[in-house]
């Protein structure tokens, strides 16, 4: 089924409510909706010295999955790609780097939000094997 408008709109708002409580708990936003071609990091951040990758997933409350089942490896994949590409953009290879999820539940009451951490191996997403991504 093709997303509409409402999707469209339930998202920006996931991506706000993610936003506002990655700020409260100490983050700062670098990128919004970063985009090289056809890759898109959500939010990139910087918490102490480690630059976070955030996905954001937003599903309506009681709907048939929840947001933070929401993260295939082609997704994951993606975002290693778009990580990697950001990382060379910014000359930021130096630094630490992990890939959270920010799972976002749309309800009456508003929006709850739900940070997991490192939810990417990193290795699996380059296919396995002894793939270089970071020292760390």
């Amino acid at each position: 089924m093709p997303a509409g408008p409402g999707h469209l709109k339930r998202g920006g708002a996931g991506e706000k409510a993610a936003e506002k409580y990655l700020r409260r708990r100490g983050f700062k936003v670098l990128a919004r909706n970063w985009r090289s071609g056809s890759l898109e990091i959500d939010l990139v951040c910087r918490h102490g010295e480690v630059v976070v990758f955030v996905e954001v997933k937003t599903r309506d409350e009681g709907g048939p999955t929840r947001a933070v089942e929401s993260l295939g490896r082609q997704k994951a994949e993606r975002l290693v790609r778009a990580a990697s590409l950001w990382l060379s953009e910014n000359d930021a290879w130096h630094l630490a780097c992990r890939f959270d999820l920010a799972a976002v539940t749309a309800g009456n009451d508003g929006y709850e939000v739900h940070h997991v951490q490192d939810v990417v191996d990193v290795a699996q997403a380059l296919g396995g094997g002894h793939a270089h991504w970071q020292p760390f």
